[in-house]
């Protein structure tokens, strides 16, 4: 990382002020802006988190918005409703309320002497999101969107349901929002109503948890903020970045495939971050390639970004198989449209003895199968976030108690790009039966690394918003889609498609153990193969990853960290545990002291996947002289085979003194999940 702290433009920043929504609810925003800009309005770009503008992104925002700023841009960071230093309540992600206070926010900058009334927005997750949301209800002052690790459809593609099935990832995502939500606003920004804001928060915020768990398919719960329900809505440019570690690759090409207006798509190895912080490496400079997206659509400059392909991709080369990765090696590959011209989707057809072949088998066989409940164990996060362990270690036992095809890498390697599908046509002996594939990268030594996957529940082989019973023992022809990846492999190593009826935690198992009777003859993978183009020849450079400088901080104590998983031979059970964190940090600007601790234990008896559980807990804390508060929030999550069942509680401390005690007892009914 480079950093840069002189830029074409001196600075001007607001660290804290409130803009007024129209139903009188004040939200906070912090504002980096060239000097003079009330003299010479520049664009502006927006921003907007619940994640709090003035202590726990500090440092992510000093990497970000003043390097915009002294490009010649007004950008500002808000606070969304209920959040950081904002007034009033959050009780959900991405209510109407939010979409309509961010086209509020968009006029009001519009608006500002310093802005010349073409607006920007930007944001990774859950800023990406609201981004292309907003972007559909059409704000007049808004002109471009860049959304980053984002998604088009909050039920398919989401960190709470993927292929119809639960994610644990619902739990733990549930859990930081729940732990997040107890943290007051500043009192140095908000003064003495700082702790009715406080109070009101905990006591109104509720538990988001037992909210998703009540829409287990999709219903208009989660197509509110799916803009794939009418793209054509989205009619501004749009930039759609993520990484191939990152849960919300799969966006970019259904934007790049259904944007009716000007679109580009990037995605390289990196997981859940921006690609300047990208890791796995290679980071790329990212601010420099913002700035030619945003020059040229609210400057109207001619940068060349438009004359560029439509998508680039990072092809990975094969890699051992480990729980993190600094670096993958590969290269850059463009398309010039999604689909691709260059891919050829192409068949494999499943063998009775366990291969894969181009050619349809003569002849085919029913193979039995039921997984133990530790096949899942080795998958690590459904969105990783380039932690160490988060990534998927090898899988060979998890191979081991699946039902596995293979076949050989030929002389000239083997390389696609997209999204691979594996056709079944099986029965189950269960009315609730789920699965999960995997593409493995099996190593002339035997190692496996994980290439791609995807799961499936079979009651929604009809569409999510339907579900019904499967008849036991009746034939059924299943798609199952995978998660979308470019990858090489070399001669040598083999392509692995492994099958298995249970993929605890990364979902949540079916109510009942299910055997599978899969029929290979009518079964295939189908590969988007994709052989080297001159495409990729002509791709520019990325220029080197820059940055502004961090802001000045004191870490006064570690976090606890670790990413294991541990098998209780004496019991049967099987555990992934999970500690990460901040530590103590005080950071020197503003002289606040933060404190974020959080764990997450998933757990199952190797004799019986219906035995899962999760627990998770977070401990948060501000101070600042004689002023200190904390929290601790923990969450379990267990299932009978009728029901979720919630428990929940919140303890909060203002000094020494305990402020709030909330518990919670839920019992959700399962909907064929």
């Amino acid at each position: 990382m480079q950093y840069v702290d002189v830029f074409p433009h001196p600075i001007r920043e607001i660290r804290h002020t409130e803009i007024e929504m129209t139903d009188g609810c004040k939200l906070a925003a912090r504002i980096w802006m060239p000097e003079g800009a009330e003299a010479a309005p520049v664009p502006a770009i927006l921003e907007y988190l619940p994640y709090r503008k003035n202590d726990f992104t500090t440092a992510r925002d000093a990497s970000m918005q003043p390097y915009l700023a002294g490009h010649g841009y007004a950008v500002i960071r808000l606070d969304l409703r209920g959040a950081g230093d904002s007034e009033g309540l959050m009780v959900d992600e991405y209510l109407p309320q939010e979409l309509q206070d961010g086209c509020d926010a968009i006029a009001w900058i519009a608006d500002q002497p310093w802005c010349d009334g073409n607006v920007g927005m930007i944001g990774i997750s859950w800023g990406g999101f609201n981004g292309l949301q907003i972007a559909a209800l059409q704000p007049p002052a808004l002109k471009t969107v860049i959304t980053l690790c984002s998604t088009d459809d909050r039920y398919a593609d989401d960190i709470h349901y993927m292929g119809g099935c639960l994610l644990g990832e619902q739990l733990s995502w549930a859990s930081i929002m729940f732990g997040r939500n107890t943290l007051p606003p500043d009192p140095a920004n908000v003064g003495a109503k700082w702790r009715d804001m406080w109070l009101e928060r905990m006591e109104g915020s509720g538990l988001w948890l037992k909210n998703w768990l009540e829409h287990q398919r999709r219903d208009a719960f989660w197509k509110h903020g799916s803009i794939c329900e009418d793209w054509s809505k989205v009619q501004v440019p749009v930039y759609a970045v993520s990484g191939w570690a990152d849960g919300y690759c799969r966006s970019v090409f259904r934007l790049m495939e259904n944007l009716p207006g000007p679109k580009k798509g990037l995605v390289g190895p990196w997981a859940h971050r921006y690609p300047h912080m990208g890791e796995p490496g290679p980071a790329i400079g990212f601010l420099q390639e913002e700035l030619r997206w945003w020059d040229h659509w609210l400057k109207g400059r001619d940068t060349g970004i438009m004359d560029e392909p439509m998508l680039r991709l990072f092809m990975q080369d094969s890699v051992a198989p480990k729980g993190h990765y600094e670096n993958r090696p590969g290269r850059w590959i463009a398309e010039p449209s999604w689909p691709s011209p260059q891919v050829a989707r192409t068949v494999f057809h499943l063998t009775p003895e366990g291969g894969l072949s181009p050619e349809r088998p003569s002849a085919g066989a029913v193979l039995h199968h039921h997984s133990p409940a530790d096949v899942g164990m080795a998958a690590g996060k459904w969105c990783g976030y380039s932690k160490p362990g988060d990534a998927p270690v090898d899988q060979r036992r998890e191979d081991a108690g699946s039902l596995c095809f293979e076949i050989d890498v030929p002389e000239e390697g083997l390389a696609f790009a997209g999204d691979a599908k594996v056709h079944l046509r099986l029965s189950v002996d269960r009315p609730v039966a789920q699965l999960a594939a995997r593409l493995v990268d099996v190593h002339p030594d035997g190692r496996a690394t994980r290439i791609s996957f995807g799961v499936f529940n079979l009651t929604h082989r009809n569409g999510h918003d339907r579900p019904e019973a499967l008849e036991p023992g009746k034939v059924y022809d299943i798609t199952i889609p995978l998660k979308h990846v470019a990858q090489a492999l070399p001669a040598g190593h083999r392509l692995r498609l492994a099958l298995s009826t249970s993929y605890f935690p990364m979902i949540w198992p079916a109510p009942q153990p299910v055997t599978l009777s899969l029929h290979t003859l009518g079964s295939a993978l189908e590969l988007p193969l994709r052989p080297a183009s001159s495409l990729d020849d002509g791709l520019p450079a990325f220029g080197p990853a820059e940055a502004g400088s961090p802001p000045p901080m004191e870490q006064l104590a570690d976090p606890e960290s670790y990413f294991r998983i541990v098998e209780n031979a004496a019991q049967g059970e099987i555990q992934l545990q999970i500690a990460d964190g901040g530590g103590d940090t005080r950071l020197l600007t503003n002289d606040i002291t933060m404190h974020k601790q959080g764990y997450e234990t998933y757990g199952v008896r190797l004799d019986d996947v219906t035995s899962a559980w999760g627990h998770t807990e977070w401990h948060y804390g501000l101070s600042r002289g004689d002023w200190s508060v904390r929290s601790e929030t923990r969450t379990t999550l267990r299932a009978d085979a009728r029901s979720f069942i919630v428990s929940a509680e919140l303890r909060a401390w203002e000094g020494g003194e305990l402020v709030t005690e909330k518990h919670w007892e839920e019992r959700i009914a399962r909907d064929h999940v």
